[in-house]
This record gives structure tokens, sequence and C-alpha cells, in this order.
């Protein structure tokens, strides 16, 4: 009888493929909802290293511009006051800031370096907005794929249970399916948690790096204008 149970599961398909197909209803749509999660955090994550990348490239180009002694006003004119790249939109933004607080004799129209760092901050959380969005996605993937996996685990367990408990037979070929299909779940949903988890942690230190990048050049082109206010 045991030689025959042996037998038994040893002819039983245990690939994922087959896993997932004898699994209940349930723990399918749950099996269904970590990969979906999972692929999803893989294509932001992708998508936001990239992103960075060209992020810290772009501030690089720009920054040896700006400190290049090229004066501010053809600076401006060059990249124009809708420019593609993030540190001279927060540039402009200031520039046109400027630009605007000049009066038609030449003057300067008062508050105008308390106007041009607003209009550079938020130009500053625009960005940031940009850069982290989607980092939410990684921080819900990260915190609910394993409890949702392993609901899917009890549930799959409890329905072995059930099985066992109809066909009274505790032998492994009635047992062994029921819990892996189950413990499949388990894994999908470390499998989706794990990577969105460290990725989610280096890309948000990653973005915090950048920004403060970004901060840092507006309180340095601030101090530019302020000195030419004080001239």
């Amino acid at each position: 009888m045991e030689a025959e149970t042996l037998a038994l599961a040893q002819e039983m398909d245990f690939s994922m493929w087959a896993l997932f197909a004898r699994a209940t209803l349930i723990v399918k749509l749950v099996m269904l909802m970590l990969v979906v999660a999972s692929f999803w955090s893989w294509s932001i994550i992708v998508q936001k290293i990239i992103t960075y990348r060209k992020a810290r490239l772009e501030a690089e180009v720009f920054d040896r511009r700006f400190w290049s002694g090229e004066p501010l006003d053809t600076l401006f004119d060059e990249i124009g006051a809708e420019p593609a790249g993030q540190s001279e939109r927060i540039f402009a933004a200031g520039m046109m800031e400027w630009r605007r607080s000049h009066r038609n004799d030449g003057g300067l129209i008062a508050g105008a370096t308390a106007r041009i760092d607003r209009s550079m901050d938020v130009a500053i959380v625009k960005e940031a907005e940009g850069l982290q969005g989607g980092l939410q996605v990684l921080a819900t993937v990260g915190s609910t794929a394993p409890f949702i996996g392993l609901f899917g685990t009890v549930w799959g367990i409890m329905h072995a249970f059930i099985n066992i408990a109809e066909q009274q037979n505790t032998n492994l070929a009635v047992v062994a399916p029921g819990i892996a299909e189950a413990l499949l779940a388990t894994g999908l949903g470390l499998l989706a948690a794990i990577p969105a988890v460290i990725f989610y942690n280096k890309l948000s230190a990653d973005s915090d790096r950048i920004v403060a990048g970004y901060e840092a050049f507006a309180d340095e082109f601030a101090t530019i204008l302020s000195r030419q206010l004080d001239s």
C-alpha cells in the first residue's frame, strides 16, 4: 500500500503550471493577482531606474552650463521658458519670476526675492512628485503581497483538509498536491514583495538625493540673484 502511494505521488505533476491548474478558483485568483503585482512592480522599477539616470545626467550637464560663466539671461534665452530637463525647469521658473519682478522703468518690484524662492520651490515640488510617482505602488505591493499570498495558502490548505475529510484518506497522494498548491501562493507573495521592498528603499533614497540636489541648486541660484538685487 505504501509503495503504491509513493508511486502515485511520483506520477503527479508538481510543476508550477500544474499546481496552478489544480488550485481552487480563489487560490488561482490570488496567484494571478500576485503575478500581476510582480510585473507591475518590475515595470515601475525599470522605469524609475531609467528616469533617475536621465535626471542625474541632465543635472550634471546643466550644472556645467550654469557655472560656465555664461550670462544667466543668455542661458535662459537658449533653453526657453518650457525646457525639457528638470534642472532647467527649476532655473526657468526662477528666471521668469526674476524678469516679471522688473518694472518698466527697470526697477524691481518689492518682495522679488521671496517670489523667486517660492517659484523655484513650486517647481521643485512638481519635479519631486514626478520622480516619486509610482513608488507608493512598490510600498503597497511590498507590504500587502505576503499577506495576500498567506490568504491563498490558508484557503488552499483548508480546501486540502476538506478533501481529506471527504475521501477519508490521509495518504501522501491526497495530501501533497493541496499543500503544494497552497504553499505556491505564499511563494508568489514573497516573490512579489521582496523586490518591491528592496527597490522601494533604494529608489526612495535615490529620489531624495536628486531632489536635494535641486534644492541646493535653487539655494545657490537664489543667492546669485540676491547679490544682483543688493548691488
